[in-house]
Parts: structure tokens; sequence; C-alpha cells
């Protein structure tokens, strides 16, 4: 074996706990790594500060979106009312008339309410087209709620 050889190796560790390529052991290194409790208190308090704030604004553009079809099936259901006047020559006198006579394949859900429970609004005599058979004219939203502006679901 030539001089100065080590019979366990390269390294150049010696007995007294110290690695002589990279210096002196400290105890912090030999240590865990990890982090402390002050740390994971510190993230956990900037994500519940950024939870706070997002969390309204995810609830107000959910409702928005809600809303947003609301209007859209009140219009469609009313822009179809006003087609079946058209064609049939009255006002249908329920919203599943308008299913039947192939209008529609199903009545659109509210999004307020969850269901297909739509308030109808009944045409004046004056204004149909048989005075002697009215049916309906509009149709309103059967929540109770209010919208983002103020205004009764219930009034659009």
């Amino acid at each position: 074996m030539p001089r100065g050889a080590n019979i366990f190796g390269p390294s150049l560790r010696t007995r007294v706990g110290k690695d002589l390529s990279r210096g002196p052991v400290s105890k912090s290194a030999k240590r865990a790594r990890g982090f402390t409790l002050l740390e994971l208190m510190i993230v956990l308090s900037v994500m519940m500060i950024l939870l706070s704030i997002a969390m309204p604004l995810y609830q107000q553009h959910v409702v928005q979106a809600r809303e947003a079809v609301l209007r859209h099936n009140l219009s469609m259901l009313d822009n179809l009312i006003e087609q079946y006047r058209m064609d049939k020559r009255e006002s249908p006198q329920t919203l599943d008339d308008l299913v039947t006579a192939g209008y529609l394949h199903q009545l659109p859900f509210d999004p307020m309410t969850g269901k297909a429970d739509w308030a109808t609004e009944q045409e004046d005599s004056t204004n149909a087209i048989d005075p002697q058979q009215t049916g309906i004219a509009r149709v309103h939203s059967a929540s109770t709620g209010t919208a983002l502006s103020g205004e009764a679901y219930s009034s659009w």
C-alpha cells in the first residue's frame, strides 16, 4: 500500500467528527432542517389576509354571473312568448305551452331559486290578441332576493 493511503477509503474524516475537506461541522448544520413555528405562523397569517380579501370578491363575481344568467333567461322567455303570440295568434296560457309547442326543450332554471318556478304576468285584455282569452305577457323571477344594484329580482 502506498505511503499515506487510507485503508478505509478517500475520506478525510477523523475520529473527532470534523470533516477536513469542508472544515469543522457546526451545531446548526447537525440540527434537522425545517421551518420554525414563527415562520409557519407568519405564512399562515399572510395566507389568511389574502383569503379574507379574495373571498368577498369571488362571491360577488358568482352573484354577478347568476344575475347575468337570470337576465338572459328572462329575455329569452319574453322573446319566446312574443314569438308564440305572433305564430299562434294567441298568448300562451302557461309556460308549459312553450315546451309543448316546441319553442323550448324544457323550461330553464331560475338561477336564484334553482328551480323552473317562474312568476308570470298576465297580459291586459286591451293588449291581448283575443280579449276573451288572456295569457302570459311577461315572466319574472320567483326569487324574493335583491340584486347587487338593490332591485328585487322579482321586478326584472
